[in-house]
């Protein structure tokens, strides 16, 4: 049996999102001495209990009819060992009811997710997940950082509605997969020594190629729309950032390639330029998941997923207590006197 068969059942039970029923596919199928890595501000949490009361209960509680939609659900071994599943899509519902200080909006909304998952022995023994939470933010209108430079919207799951890799692994094709990403996340690495140019983008990508960043950052669209909206001010800002990928887990299962490490880069922010953060000097590491696909042979779409949160963290920035600061405007946090 695939790994991606043995966790359908407890995606299923996130889609009908029974409180009782998750409870049961996460005792069924994570390990009780799991690693457990979430976004901030969840962090590590020690056990599956915690896991459900602390993180998916609390989300539900805010989301009464709360429903989770894979759009892509892929495996494979990684090359530093280890299997693993990569689920990408978003969690959905009316939010009725507060969640992290977040107003409700009484509406729809969407929260993205990527959740990567190791598996031993039929067991999950490891998850990283990033739940895209300034994407909630935005929803409410209560982002309180500075504006997205790439476009904000609900991200699509892949254009040829793919994303559901059969339980039959084609080797070839995922082989092929994964050296195309990997020779490109190799020429990223030549822009310390020639700038720009020396990446070679355009062998890698394909001309219409849609980057889907996290909320905060943003969609760009080409690769004109991919460097200015994400490249240059990134790199401008960060120029020592190391990202080997040698250090995290790269897979692939047909056209998709995931990549997970927690973290999986460092930097020094010693330039303006990214975000509108003050260029101080900090030394920072930032957690990425990220899916691929490929068609033809060049990478069409990329989903990023960055703990954004645990950024402003790292630097000293509280976003949740700038959120109570604008919600006193709404009357939702008291005046101090």
């Amino acid at each position: 049996m695939s790994n991606k068969t043995r966790i359908q059942p407890y995606r299923q039970a996130l889609y009908n999102f029974d409180p009782e029923t998750v409870r049961e596919a996460i005792n069924d199928l994570f390990h009780p001495d799991a690693l457990l890595q979430l976004c901030h501000p969840f962090e590590t949490l020690p056990d599956t209990a915690a896991f459900f009361d602390r993180a998916l209960m609390p989300l539900f509680e805010a989301i009464p009819d709360l429903e989770c939609r894979d759009t892509i659900v892929m495996e494979g071994p990684s090359q530093n060992g280890g299997q693993w599943v990569g689920c990408c899509g978003y969690y959905t519902g009316n939010f009725d009811h507060p969640w992290l200080d977040i107003p409700p909006t009484r509406r729809q909304v969407s929260l993205r997710f990527h959740e990567f998952f190791r598996f031993d022995d039929g067991r999950i023994v490891e998850m990283q997940a990033i739940w895209d939470i300034p994407e909630l933010m935005m929803q409410a209108d209560a982002w309180p950082m500075a504006p997205s430079l790439g476009r904000e919207w609900h991200v699509p799951g892949p254009a040829p509605q793919n994303g559901f890799v059969p339980d039959s692994r084609d080797d070839a094709r995922s082989k092929a997969s994964l050296e195309r990403v990997e020779n490109m996340l190799q020429s990223l690495g030549n822009f310390a020594e020639g700038g720009a140019r020396a990446m070679r983008l355009e062998d890698y990508w394909h001309p219409r190629c849609s980057w889907y960043g996290p909320s905060g950052i943003g969609t760009g669209r080409g690769l004109r729309g991919f460097r200015n909206w994400h490249q240059i001010p990134f790199l401008n800002a960060m120029p020592n950032r190391d990202g080997n990928p040698d250090n995290g887990h790269l897979f692939a299962d047909g056209d998709f390639v995931g990549f997970t490490a927690w973290p999986g880069m460092s930097m020094t922010i010693s330039q303006d330029g990214w975000m509108g953060i003050v260029p101080n000097n900090q030394e920072i590491t930032m957690r990425s998941l990220d899916f691929w696909r490929c068609e033809n042979g060049l990478i069409r779409e990329n989903w990023v997923l960055i703990d954004l949160l645990h950024v402003y963290h790292q630097l000293g920035v509280d976003v949740f207590h700038r959120l109570k600061e604008f919600n006193k405007a709404r009357g939702l946090q008291p005046f101090d006197d």
